[in-house]
């Protein structure tokens, strides 16, 4: 299970293998597991011609993008054809395939007003989801415990100080959101995700004025015209207006999750993989 969580807050796809049915002897009981990766495995359901051959075809399913579980059967005997090896405990076996998609990741630099609203909305999602902040008390338990019952695993990042460090520390294809109470701690962080080079968006709220100024200041650091323009702002749903915080964290939460369908539409390769 920690393999599996791994994956999940690496955005990494995987496949976990379950010894779903045993008739007679096998090596290993029902609910035995192991996880399968495109470079890795993690723990074991028995070894052999049955194992060998569950993590080719977990790779295969892992290549071809699948979705939906599968099962494969064995006979665990001399007289049954194998491909890797003979295996002959005299038992039958039933593995389940299931794929382990990679789930979406945000993080909300800035938890003031509208940064706690679009977590609330995006914690009850399926995603991974981490929450910056260089104030300490907006990061406070007392006032993130409406995220308790969240669907989506929440990490929270305490750094007082230079928090764009969080950037290099997120995992390839998030979505990072820039809403700080700062505008010199936005133009830092902007600068530090279009060096990242790594992440699915950048998005910074803010004005017409706002955006002309860090424009100018980011292309000051050697940030190119072209980089400089995959910064989306401002976010949101132009159709949908309104300034107040819970107005603005729909619409930003609307926006996101049109990105999460045309991920999920265009499965892209993943991006560790190419580094």
């Amino acid at each position: 299970m920690r393999a599996v969580q791994t994956l999940r807050e690496q955005r990494r796809p995987g496949v976990l293998v379950t010894v779903f049915s045993v008739r007679g002897h096998s090596p290993r009981d029902p609910g035995a597991k192991m996880v399968v990766s495109a470079e890795a495995v993690w723990a074991t359901v028995g070894g052999g011609n049955l194992e060998m051959v569950a993590i080719d075809h977990a790779r295969a399913l892992l290549t071809a993008g699948t979705t939906e579980p599968e099962v494969l059967e064995f006979a665990l005997s001399d007289k049954a054809p194998y491909q890797q090896a003979v295996q002959c405990c005299g038992g039958e076996v039933k593995l389940l395939l299931e794929p382990l998609p990679v789930v979406p990741s945000v993080a909300i630099f800035g938890l003031g007003h509208v940064g706690l609203e679009l977590a609330r909305i995006l914690a009850r999602h399926d995603i991974e989801l981490h929450l910056i902040d260089s104030r300490p008390d907006q990061l406070a338990p007392t006032r993130l415990a409406v995220l308790a019952d969240a669907v989506a695993g929440v990490h929270v990042h305490h750094v007082p100080v230079l928090p764009e460090l969080v950037v290099g520390e997120l995992p390839p294809g998030t979505h990072a959101l820039v809403m700080t109470h700062d505008h010199a701690e936005d133009a830092a962080l902007c600068d530090a995700a279009l060096r990242n080079g790594q992440l699915a968006t950048i998005g910074l709220i803010g004005s017409r004025a706002k955006w002309a100024r860090f424009r100018h200041k980011l292309a000051e650091d050697g940030n190119s015209a072209e980089a400089i323009a995959t910064i989306t702002t401002p976010i949101g749903l132009s159709d949908l207006p309104g300034k107040e915080p819970a107005v603005i964290a729909v619409s930003v939460a609307a926006w996101l999750l049109q990105l999460f369908v045309a991920e999920r539409n265009s499965a892209p390769v993943h991006r560790e993989a190419e580094a």
